[in-house]
């Protein structure tokens, strides 16, 4: 009778040794007794909630429940913890989810889902996976959208949950994702934006493209951005979204904003502003009066008063500025520009980091602008000098290219780009006998190993040119340091005869 009396006890300790699972003849011949105690046994645990039974062709195959402690489960965890019985009615609730939802247990208890109205697990994506719950687990990520404004996202673990009494009922565990979520939502944007500013033409208005990417992710946006002027040390406004928002404040001030200047000499940079490139770099929140009234600052002073007087209060008012983000477009101690995010009073610009991270790729996109506009003009500058000197002159590349040819190269040889893209292309039509090619070709060879980077190396050939005429030309060929050669030439030809009919004339005296 005793062995009878703990056979319960050792079916689940029989069970435990074997996670995957035993038939009912398997704990028979394990545990030495018949089949039909084991059989009564196990269905009573499995009425209690100890054992699992799942179907393998005609066999049933037992294993131990999989039981968590609750009490634990609900005290250590910072996740929020909804038990729920087969209908759903809320029968425990954790502090913290107390806390998240600001209802108490005793609102709580009793009431199903739908009658609590709870944000996140009310929803009816929530509710439709917990009425598609059987045996496993179900996980799912849930989004909240707040009055307030922003999201919040939740992962959702509904777990079968089996009671002391035997009741089946399921537990709800969120696990608030909301940074993971928006982690990889900045990732994301930063990486596209990269992208799009790595891949925007040199006629694309970044400026535009600023503002309108700020808009895609602040909510309510009222966003400007300005350029800067470093030589007249003004500001201009470049952008300002939403279209809404610019065109009311073109009806308040009765024109564009966008084109206005806003002079800052002695202003920005003396006091009481005193700003440098570097104070600007890292994004700042600015108060305004009357919203704030412990600041002395007004919305007025921010817009350096270049709007007329009478309407500040008007945009103010209209549009809810009663602060503003202010970045720097900075790099490298240069700045580029402002982008400026207002806000109302009870308003907060999320997702900062990111915002900024963005602002910091734009100013690289409009320093690498700056250096290809300068690097462009310089180029052009450089052009004009060498097309309008009267010295005929090229430019090769280290590859064999010629990457320019002046005007006067031109009218010296006849020869333009088209003819001789390329060192082999001159080299075929400068020297046509392939006898004088070669030696021409070697002692251009000779010469650059010779002198090396920088220093020029003259030597005169004879050159055949397009009309087919023969010139003695004196060239002047400089390697430079990255290998490029620049090359002017010298018409000797009169030179060359006139020393030949001297040379003649002297031998002609001493023959006398």
């Amino acid at each position: 009778m005793q062995e009878e009396h703990d056979l319960p006890n050792r079916i689940l300790r029989a069970l435990r040794f074997r996670p995957k699972g035993m038939t009912i003849t398997d704990v028979a011949k394990q545990l030495g007794v018949t089949r039909n105690s084991v059989s009564k046994h196990l269905e009573i645990l499995q009425i209690a909630g100890k054992v699992d039974v799942r179907s393998i062709g005609n066999a049933k195959l037992y294993s131990l429940a999989q039981r968590v402690p609750i009490s634990a489960f609900l005290c250590f965890t910072k996740n929020l913890i909804i038990i729920l019985d087969n209908e759903q009615r809320i029968v425990q609730v954790n502090d913290q989810c107390q806390k998240a939802l600001k209802r108490s247990k005793d609102e709580l208890i009793g009431l199903t889902l739908e009658e609590a109205a709870l944000p996140v697990v009310s929803s009816p994506e929530a509710i439709a996976v917990i009425e598609g719950l059987e045996r496993e687990q179900v996980m799912t990520d849930l989004r909240y959208q707040r009055d307030e404004g922003g999201d919040l996202f939740y992962q959702m673990q509904a777990i079968p949950t089996t009671f002391e009494d035997g009741e089946k009922g399921c537990t709800l565990v969120l696990e608030d994702i909301t940074e993971r979520k928006r982690y990889t939502r900045n990732m994301e944007f930063l990486a596209r934006t990269a992208m799009e500013l790595v891949d925007m033409p040199a006629e694309a208005d970044i400026y535009q493209y600023i503002a309108e990417t700020i808009v895609r992710v602040v909510p309510n946006p009222r966003c400007y951005v300005h350029s800067y002027d470093e030589a007249k040390q003004e500001f201009f406004i470049r952008a300002m979204t939403p279209d809404s928002i610019r065109n009311g404040v073109k009806e308040i001030i009765g024109k564009d904003p966008v084109g206005m200047t806003f002079p800052v000499r002695g202003v920005f940079y003396s006091a009481p502003f005193n700003e440098s490139p570097s104070t600007f770099f890292a994004m700042r929140e600015m108060h305004f009066c009357p919203y704030f009234e412990d600041e002395e600052l007004s919305f007025a002073d921010a817009c350096l008063h270049v709007f007329p007087e009478d309407t500040y209060e008007t945009l103010q008012q209209r549009f809810e500025i009663a602060k503003i983000y202010l970045t720097g477009l900075v790099w490298q101690e240069q700045l580029f520009g402002l982008v400026g995010i207002c806000m109302g009073p009870e308003e907060v610009l999320e997702d900062k980091p990111a915002i900024e991270s963005f602002l910091r790729q734009a100013s690289i996109a409009l320093a690498r602008r700056q250096t290809e506009d300068r690097l462009r003009r310089s180029e052009a500058r450089f052009r004009d000098l060498v097309d309008s000197s009267p010295i005929p002159s090229a430019v090769i590349e280290s590859d064999g290219h010629y990457a320019y040819i002046n005007r006067a190269f031109t009218n010296l040889f006849g020869y333009t780009l088209v003819d001789i893209p390329t060192g082999r292309d001159w080299f075929r039509l400068a020297f046509p006998d392939p006898a004088r090619r070669r030696e021409a070709i070697a002692a251009w060879k000779a010469d650059r190993e010779l002198a090396g980077p920088c220093r020029p190396r003259p030597r005169t050939f004879s050159v055949r040119c397009l009309d087919g005429t023969e010139k003695v030309i004196l060239f002047r060929p400089v390697e430079l340091s990255d290998g490029t050669e620049y090359v002017t030439y010298e018409d000797v030809t009169e030179e060359r005869r006139a020393y030949g009919m001297l040379l003649g004339e002297i031998a002609g005296l001493r023959k006398k």
